[in-house]
C-alpha cells in the first residue's frame, strides 16, 4: 500500500465534514446505523462475516458503519478515495495482497465511503469479527446476502 495522501483536511468548527460536498454531507448524515460494509456478505456464522467488495472505476459504496473488530484484504491494484467520518478526505494506492487490521471499541464506530478512482476494478475482502468484538453487530438486510442458486 503507498502512503495515504490526505486531500482535504478536517474542517475546522462543529462539522469536520463542512467543506465536503452537500450531497455527500448528506449521504453520511442519512447512513446512521448502516452495517453494509460490502457488495455482497457471501458467509456469516455466529463468528464471523465475510464481504466481497468490487468497486468498478469511478464507482463509490455507501457510506457505512464498522462497530466490530475487522480486516479487509486488498486483491487488485487500484487507486481508491476515502471520506471518513473526521472529515478526512484521503486518496491511496491499493496493491494485492494488502492487508489492514482495525479493533473497534466498546460503543464506538468507524463511518466512512471508499470511491475506485482508478482505471482498475477494486476488489476487497472484509472479514467481520462477531463473537470477538465488544459491539453487538448490526443488522443486516437479506438483500445484500449471497444468493444461492436455483
Amino acid at each position: 500500500m503507498g502512503q495515504p495522501q490526505l486531500v482535504e483536511s478536517p474542517a475546522a468548527g462543529d462539522n469536520p465534514r463542512a467543506h465536503w460536498p452537500a450531497e455527500l454531507q448528506t449521504e453520511f448524515d442519512l447512513a446512521g446505523d448502516n452495517g453494509i460494509v460490502g457488495s455482497v456478505l457471501v458467509s456469516e456464522t455466529d463468528r464471523v462475516r465475510v464481504w466481497h467488495l468490487h468497486l468498478p472505476p469511478g464507482v463509490r459504496c455507501n457510506f457505512h458503519k464498522h462497530v466490530l473488530h475487522y480486516f479487509w484484504s486488498c486483491h487488485t491494484h487500484g487507486k481508491a478515495r476515502g471520506w471518513y467520518d473526521d472529515g478526512r478526505v484521503q486518496d491511496v494506492i491499493h496493491t494485492p495482497g494488502e492487508t489492514i487490521h482495525f479493533e473497534i471499541a466498546k460503543g464506538e464506530s468507524f463511518t466512512h465511503a471508499v470511491q475506485n478512482i482508478g482505471d482498475t476494478n477494486l476488489l476487497f475482502t472484509t472479514v467481520e469479527f462477531i463473537k470477538d468484538s465488544p459491539n453487538e453487530p448490526l443488522v443486516i438486510p437479506d438483500s445484500v446476502r449471497l444468493q444461492e442458486p436455483g
